[in-house]
């Protein structure tokens, strides 16, 4: 989204905990502008890092050998106050926090900060032109907003240098990372060029610690095709193998054991 305005100010502590908090009114805030999207590209991009990761990750790290939750979206609100106007984040993904059950109620549709009671993990922009600033001010936003790990993916060269560029949460700001690798949350980006949805070109990916891509779900069943069809091919050579072998037996005079003992 291109509506950003200065910096707001920091958020006063509370003592208060969690969950004696009530939250703020959102009745009059505007939590969805009816925007369509950009272009058919950054569309594919968005549902690529998010469906694969409800289709083949088992979610962060597990702490004490429990499953952790995460949550994954594109183009969703990131409201950190009530009197500010929200980023909206092509991609963002959080852990550790589930969707609310009544989640078509307005304070439960879009992230606000005080719901989830934290940022988002990892927030990745898309550059389709050179007005959204992803390198200034959207920057600086994200860094205020605490979120730990800030990816710009720049597939078309809008803002020239590297294609994908990725920010660690330290101090402050943010500091450039050799590597999108994300420790907290167990995961990592990398191009990677290949078809998507009958698209051939140069994508964003996730990546486990081993480099493996996380695959979509599409790419699950064909890989579950493939093995069927291997296995089932090496069923096939296994039973020509044993009527050839059962065939010269009968040549030589002998009734082979077909009983298998």
């Amino acid at each position: 989204m291109s509506s950003m305005l200065a910096m707001p100010p920091m958020l006063a502590s509370s003592a208060a905990p969690l969950d004696e908090v009530v939250g703020p009114d959102v009745s009059a805030i505007v939590t969805e502008d009816d925007t369509p999207l950009d272009n058919f590209p950054s569309e594919k991009q968005q549902r690529l890092l998010t469906e694969a990761l409800y289709s083949s990750w088992s979610g962060p790290p597990a702490q004490e050998g429990e499953r952790r939750s995460f949550l994954a979206a594109a183009n969703v609100g990131l409201f950190a106050t009530p009197k500010e106007p929200p980023l909206v984040p092509d991609v963002l993904l959080s852990v550790d926090v589930a969707l609310h059950e009544a989640w078509w109620q307005k304070e439960h549709r879009s992230y606000f900060l005080w719901e989830f009671g934290k940022p988002p993990d990892v927030v990745i922009e898309i550059v389709s032109n050179r007005e959204g600033d992803e390198l200034g001010l959207k920057r600086r936003r994200y860094a205020w907003m605490r979120v730990a790990y800030y990816v710009v993916w720049d597939p078309a060269g809008h803002l020239g240098g590297p294609a994908l560029r990725a920010f660690e949460m330290r101090g402050h700001t943010y500091v450039p990372m050799e590597n999108a690798w994300f420790e907290a949350v167990g995961l990592g980006l990398s191009a990677w060029e290949g078809v998507h949805e009958g698209r051939h070109d140069r994508w964003l990916r996730w990546h486990t610690a081993d480099g493996r891509v996380v695959p979509t779900g599409a790419e699950r069943a064909e890989r579950e095709r493939a093995r069927a069809e291997r296995e089932q091919a090496r069923a096939e050579r296994e039973q020509a193998r044993a009527e050839r072998l059962a065939a010269q037996l009968r040549a030589l005079g002998i009734e082979p054991d077909e009983s298998g003992s």
